[in-house]
C-alpha cells in the first residue's frame, strides 16, 4: 500500500498538519508506505493554461510538479489535507489542483489506462475556523474533479469546524482519534466502504 499525502496548509506543525500527521501515524503502523509533501516547502506553479499538454499530456513548467507526477501515478491512495481560507483551499493545494490537467488530458483526451493500471482512491482532510454549515461543500468539489483527473475515485474525508489557534486540534475531543482510525483502516487495506470518513453528499 503506497499513500501519497500533500499537506497544504503554509503552518508546519499547524492543526492541518497535525491531523495529517495523525493519520499517517496510523498507516504506517498498519504497515503501509507513506510519503507527505508540504506543498509551502517546494517549488509548483499555477496552470499557466499555455496548451502545451493537449497533445502530449505532460505538462512543460519547469518546476517540483515534473518529480510529483511520478509519486501520483504510483501511488494507491491519495490525501490531500488543506486547511480552508475563505471558504477555499489554499493557494498552493490550488496550484496542485489546477496541474492536474495534464493528468486530465491523459484521461480523457489521450483515453490513456490508468498508470500501473490501477484506480486509485482519494482521501481529503480539512479544517476551519469558522462554522459556517456548507463550510466543505464547494472544497469537496474542487477536490473530487482533481481526483478525478489523477485516476482516483473519492472517497469521502474527514472534517472539522471551530478550529482556528495553532494546536487547536489537540483540544478537539475525537479529531485526532479519528484521523487515527482511518489512517489504521488504509493502510491495512480494508474495503474502502468501511473506512471511517465522511462521504460526499452534493453531486
Amino acid at each position: 500500500m503506497k499513500i501519497l499525502a500533500f499537506q497544504g496548509s503554509p503552518r508546519l506543525g499547524g492543526n492541518t498538519d497535525l491531523l495529517l500527521e495523525a493519520f499517517l501515524k496510523g498507516a504506517r503502523e498498519a504497515g503501509a508506505e507513506c510519503e507527505k509533501i508540504n506543498l509551502y516547502r517546494i517549488n509548483i506553479k499555477p496552470c499557466l493554461e499555455c496548451g502545451e499538454c493537449d497533445t502530449t499530456g505532460e505538462c512543460v513548467i519547469p518546476d517540483d510538479m515534473a518529480q510529483i507526477y511520478p509519486k501520483i501515478d504510483a501511488a494507491d491512495v491519495i490525501v490531500v489535507a488543506s486547511p480552508i481560507f475563505f471558504y477555499n483551499i489554499t493557494s498552493y493545494t490550488q496550484a496542485l489542483v489546477e496541474r492536474s490537467q495534464a493528468r486530465w488530458v491523459c484521461k480523457y483526451v489521450l483515453k490513456k489506462d490508468p498508470p500501473f493500471g490501477k484506480k486509485k482512491a482519494g482521501v481529503f482532510l480539512s479544517l476551519g475556523a469558522t462554522k459556517g454549515k456548507k463550510l466543505f461543500e464547494g472544497v469537496q468539489r474542487v477536490i473530487r474533479y482533481f481526483f478525478d483527473a489523477v485516476y482516483a475515485d473519492y472517497e469521502g474525508g474527514l472534517f472539522y469546524r471551530g478550529v482556528e489557534k495553532k494546536g487547536a486540534i489537540k483540544d478537539h475531543p475525537t479529531a485526532l482519534k479519528e484521523a487515527y482510525n482511518l489512517g489504521l483502516c488504509v493502510g491495512r487495506g480494508e474495503p474502502r466502504e468501511s473506512w471511517p470518513l465522511v462521504r460526499e453528499k452534493t453531486p
